[in-house]
């Protein structure tokens, strides 16, 4: 039975670039953000977003048929859908409950040092980490407990890490999830050119030079209200190491 692969991260976190692992496989199809309209349109305080009157002219905006759509796509083969945790405007999104989830996680510190060379004035909700947080525990509280994986954790070892996540997906691991071609898919939103350069200019899991950049100190107000939320769910982190046994919910 096909299935429903939903990876619910914040931006600037590796998931184009498990996004690209999917798409290599054999059995599955992969989805770019397909709420970002949805989200453009609806969201009360959205910061301003680059494409963003392309994106509100070519995308489906309405959530049930965005919804619609995946279910007929997972008729025909596994879905990957790459999304953002605050695309996710509803306080209980039902239709998730039936999907195989998985939650993205970066480290604050990071995630907004990166995220702030193209958004210039982040906050709480644009970095998605307090909604990821609330998916987590409406997930849990419906018994349907997410995998909680971690960007730094999977470049530590990427193959090691993918064959757990697939092993926790109960899905076969394909050697092909862990390299394509560089210069993009066709899939990618037409928001890539903003946000994909280093994945484009990539060809496998690799860590970048601006990984490591520093915070600009007026953002640790915002690192500050981001930590508690990240702290709920890194105790939860899908581990990538030969003796620490995996996470088990």
């Amino acid at each position: 039975m096909n299935r429903v692969i939903n990876l619910i991260s914040g931006p600037r976190n590796l998931s184009t670039a498990i996004m690209y692992a999917f798409a290599q496989r054999s059995d599955c199809s992969v989805l770019d953000e397909p709420f970002y309209g949805y989200y453009l349109k609806n969201a009360a305080n959205a910061a301003s977003h680059p494409s963003e009157i392309e994106i509100l002219q070519t995308m489906e905006l309405d959530d049930v048929n965005i919804i619609a759509d995946i279910e007929r796509r997972s008729q025909r083969s596994h879905v990957f859908i790459k999304g953002m945790a605050h695309h996710y405007l509803q306080p209980a999104p039902l239709f998730i409950l039936d999907w195989s989830n998985v939650l993205l996680i970066r480290h604050p510190r990071k995630l907004i040092a990166s995220f702030s060379k193209v958004i210039e004035h982040p906050t709480l909700t644009d970095i998605g980490i307090k909604k990821a947080s609330e998916l987590f525990l409406f997930l849990k509280e419906n018994n349907r407990i997410p995998i909680v994986i971690d960007s730094d954790a999977l470049l530590m070892a990427p193959e090691r890490y993918l064959r757990k996540l697939c092993a926790k997906l109960k899905l076969p691991f394909e050697t092909a999830m862990l390299s394509w071609p560089a210069g993009g898919i066709p899939e990618d939103g037409i928001w890539a050119p903003h946000w994909y350069k280093n994945v484009h200019n990539s060809t496998e899991f690799a860590i970048q030079s601006s990984s490591s950049q520093p915070l600009p100190p007026r953002f640790e107000t915002l690192l500050a209200e981001a930590m508690p939320y990240y702290n709920t769910l890194r105790t939860h982190i899908l581990k990538n190491d030969t003796h620490a046994p995996d996470f088990q919910p």
